[in-house]
């Protein structure tokens, strides 16, 4: 990803400089017996700095093999460390290993590729081996300074990287969001200014004619209703475990079924927001199955004090009296199940009101 280019620029750097630093502390020659062989210590050191901070520029060969043999180069230039130390490092002295600071490099690319959980595993290699080395060394006190900061920088560094790289997956993600949004708009200009008029010149012409072309009207609307709610823009982006129930009501519009809904998001929890949009449907089949096809329906959609509310109202013969009794004695659940079982599952309560010739309105309250 781009975002981890600075990081290996720094990783660059700061081997150049610590490879500075421990030559430096080879050409001053203090506790160090073999000279000549901590040369070719901080030779082989050199070579490798040149030979990563190529690797590390290419992103293909950022991969497990170069981090591995990374991490194996390090810890043996610091295991020499005895070798070119010999018996000149006296007890108490603490002599500062060859490579010094240079052993911290791996543990930078290892915490910017994977995190603070492969920095921090990468920190406790090198760690290892540098206490190993403080320990079986002269009789002097173990000192695990190098350690600590070795296992900070791991955890630190690791951390920073991962939320560099989560900071560049939202921002591509929303980059990627407002094209589309772009290219909806777009699409939803030309399709205005085509398809949908068409559809709504068969719907109105069809309503005028009547018979069966009514029929192709109805259908039309509804595709040109099913068709507006593609180019609708979100009020919000959605969260996780909450729908909108605005976006499921408004697939129930068409020329016949107007839906009503505030300009804020009505949040439910996805079930509850499916479940009552799938008992808006069911009433609206009542609709359609008991006043025609071409009845008028219309749905109204409101948040109240921990509550929302949909009624649904038409303007049919109504429900007489004690005619839903006996569609449940008779086995059609339409209304006690699809309507009323759905929102009493939820904790919720369902109204019917209806008068014969004044047609019905059905109010459903879920919890939010």
């Amino acid at each position: 990803m781009g975002i981890e280019r600075p990081f290996w620029r720094a990783i660059a750097v700061f081997r150049v400089a610590s490879l500075l630093y421990a030559a430096v502390l080879m050409a001053q020659h203090r506790g160090y017996a073999e000279p000549l062989t901590g040369w070719l210590v901080i030779g082989v050191m050199g070579l490798w700095t040149a030979a990563a901070i190529f690797a590390y520029s290419v992103e293909a060969l950022r991969r497990w093999p170069l981090l591995v043999l990374d991490l194996l180069v390090a810890v043996a230039c610091l295991l020499s460390s005895p070798y070119v130390q010999g018996a000149l490092q006296q007890p108490g002295e603490g002599t500062m290993p060859v490579p010094a600071t240079w052993i911290a490099g791996p543990v930078l690319a290892w915490a910017v590729h994977g995190g603070r959980r492969l920095g921090t595993v990468a920190a406790a290699v090198v760690a290892a081996a540098d206490l190993w080395l403080r320990i079986h060394g002269p009789d002097a006190p173990v000192l695990i300074n190098g350690a600590v900061l070795l296992f900070m920088t791991g955890v630190v560094v690791g951390h920073v990287a991962r939320l560099a790289k989560r900071a560049e997956e939202r921002m591509q993600r929303a980059v990627e969001m407002e094209a589309a949004q772009r290219e909806r708009d777009r699409l939803a200009r030309d399709v205005h200014d085509s398809v949908l008029q068409v559809l709504a010149l068969v719907r109105r012409r069809g309503q005028e004619l009547g018979g069966e072309a009514a029929e192709l009207g109805r259908l039309a609307g509804e595709q040109e209703s099913a068709l507006r709610s593609l180019f609708i823009r979100p009020a919000s982006p959605p969260t996780a475990g909450v729908a909108d129930l605005r976006a499921l009501l408004m697939r129930y519009g068409s020329a016949y079924v107007t839906v009503s809904t505030p300009a804020t998001a009505l949040a439910l929890p996805g079930p509850v927001a499916e479940q009552t949009a799938a008992a808006v449907g069911a009433a609206l089949d009542n609709v359609r199955a008991h006043c025609g096809l071409s009845a008028r329906a219309w749905v109204f959609a409101e948040s109240g004090d921990g509550t929302v509310t949909v009624s649904i109202r038409d303007e049919g013969p109504g429900i007489p009296a004690g005619r839903l009794e006996e569609a449940v004695a008779a086995g059609r659940l339409g209304v006690s199940q699809s309507i009323r079982g759905r929102i009493e599952g939820l904790g919720g309560k369902v109204s019917i009101t209806s008068l014969p010739g004044e047609g019905t309105e059905i109010e459903l309250t879920v919890p939010a």
